[in-house]
């Protein structure tokens, strides 16, 4: 009984990500980067591909990664234009992985509508902390099951 108790239990306890924002006024770009623990992405992105996936081995991980990230995030600024988000690549890190992208943004950043929902329909529990940074300001917001696209204002 022990064995079963033991067998079924979560390699960890909270299901959370956390993506970094931060605006480069040089390429006039958000640079972002996304932290998401391994075993959670790796059952994501099996189902949602229909096959077991292994980050480290698979040699399609980027064009699995990049279609699942790619349908889960999502910008679109106050004049109701959605911004292209590019893929940039992804590292293994110990229990997580780093995925990276960037988003062109050329105007002055004044908010928008942020969708965040990274792992929420495997998971009732998820967070996805998103801080931001633009200018010298930085502000974080946190997306749950119940409120996975934001207004997030800024300016």
């Amino acid at each position: 009984m022990l064995i079963l108790c033991t067998a079924s239990r979560p390699a960890h306890d909270f299901h959370a990500s956390v993506t970094q924002m931060q605006y480069n006024p040089k390429e006039r770009s958000f640079e972002i980067s996304i932290r998401i623990f391994t075993d959670d992405f790796e059952k994501a992105l099996s189902e949602a591909s229909h096959s077991r996936i292994n980050l480290e081995t698979n040699a399609k991980a980027d064009e699995i990664i990049e279609k699942y990230i790619l349908s889960h995030i999502s910008y679109v600024n106050p004049q109701k234009q959605n911004k292209p988000l590019k893929y940039v690549g992804h590292e293994v890190e110990a229990d997580a992985n780093w995925i990276y992208l960037e988003m062109p943004y050329a105007e002055p950043f004044r908010g928008g509508l942020l969708k965040q929902n990274v792992l929420m329909e495997l998971f009732d529990d998820q967070v996805n902390m998103v801080n931001i940074q633009y200018q010298g300001q930085k502000k974080t917001f946190v997306f749950r099951k119940n409120q996975p696209v934001q207004d997030i204002s800024f300016g």
